[in-house]
Parts: structure tokens; sequence; C-alpha cells
């Protein structure tokens, strides 16, 4: 029996299926946006109709831009010699926050993952590809998760791009700053001893 009008049910159903929203925050953003002022209901709604026509990827990085090249790609002092790959623009966001790196980006939207139906061809591996053939890219940092596909992913690519002679290197990953060694898997730990450092 449905308790709410089929409008209401059909917003629910929408915010259900955003990925992390399960149907109580569901109904929850949805009597939210049915309490809000016209005005800025339309405002929200304006919003995401302005994102969906306004936002594409980036002609060189593929990260998420509103113009021919995103903010990073346009700023010169970068290293254009230097690219990290990052599945998706969240891991953009993540690697800038550290403000460690000044090199470019390659966004692959995706990482290979054989069970989900998703191959080679289904990511912007061919983009990252044809920009370290045409020009001069001296390192490629993979920055994909160290799960089993962020691990595919990133000897995937390192195999493709061994022709052109390009360093291919891979995060540094092990006992998180804070963490404790007597609650470290054996993966972590191993991954902390081979990526161990001259201190």
């Amino acid at each position: 029996m449905d308790f709410f009008p089929s409008a209401l049910e059909t917003l629910i159903d929408k915010f259900a299926s955003l990925p992390g929203i399960g149907r109580k925050t569901a109904q929850r953003l949805a009597f939210f946006i049915l309490s809000l002022p016209d005005s800025e209901a339309l405002s929200f709604a304006d919003a995401i109709t302005e994102a969906k026509h306004n936002v594409r990827c980036c002609a060189v990085c593929q990260n998420l831009t509103d113009s021919e090249l995103c903010v990073i790609c346009r700023n010169e002092s970068r290293d254009e010699g230097l690219i990290c790959v990052v599945s998706d623009p969240k891991g953009v966001i993540a690697i800038e926050r550290s403000h460690e790196f000044n090199g470019r980006y390659h966004v692959l939207h995706g990482v290979i993952s054989p069970m989900n139906y998703v191959g080679p061809e289904d990511i912007r591996i061919k983009e990252l590809v044809a920009r370290v053939a045409d020009s001069e890219v001296k390192e490629v940092i993979m920055a994909t998760n160290p799960d089993t596909e962020g691990e595919t992913t990133a000897r995937y690519i390192s195999r493709l791009l061994r022709p052109f002679g390009v360093k291919v290197t891979r995060l540094a990953y092990g006992i998180p700053v804070g963490g404790s060694l007597e609650f470290a898997d054996d993966a972590t730990l191993m991954r902390a001893i081979e990526g161990r450092m001259e201190f």
C-alpha cells in the first residue's frame, strides 16, 4: 500500500537510487525538499540541471570541468611531465588536499572490474596512452585504490606504458599514521615493509 502521493514516492525512489542513501534517508531528503520555499526548491532543481548540462570531461585529463580544459590543466606552473592517475574525480580532490603534488592528473572514471563487466575499453585508458605517446611525460603515478580492481587496473596500465619508456610508480601504502601494528592485517604489513624508506 502506498502511503504517499505518487509524485512523492517517485522523489523518494530517486533519492534512494543515489549511492549510500537508504530508504529512510531518502524519505527525509524528500520531505526536506517539500518543506523548502518554492524558490529554493526550484533553485535546487536548477543546480542539478545546470550541472548536468554544463559539467563535462576535460579534453586533456578527463577531470570534471565546465570549460574545454580544467583548472589544473590550464595552470602552466604544474609539471606536465608528471601524471597522477586516479580512478575518479574524488581522487583528484584527495591528492590536492595534501598540497604535495604539483603535476597533472588523469581520471579513468572507473577501474577494470570483470565481475561488474567493466573492461579496459570502458574507462579512459586509451586517452592516457595517447597523452603519454604524444607528450614528454617522465613519470606516471598510479593512485588507484589498493584493492583487487585498483591493482589490476594499475598493472594493466603499467604494461601498456612500458613501451614508451616512461617511469610508472605506485603510491606507497601501509600502516596509517597513528595506527597500531597489532591491528594491521598481513597484506598491509607486507606493503608497509615493501614501501619502507630510509630514515
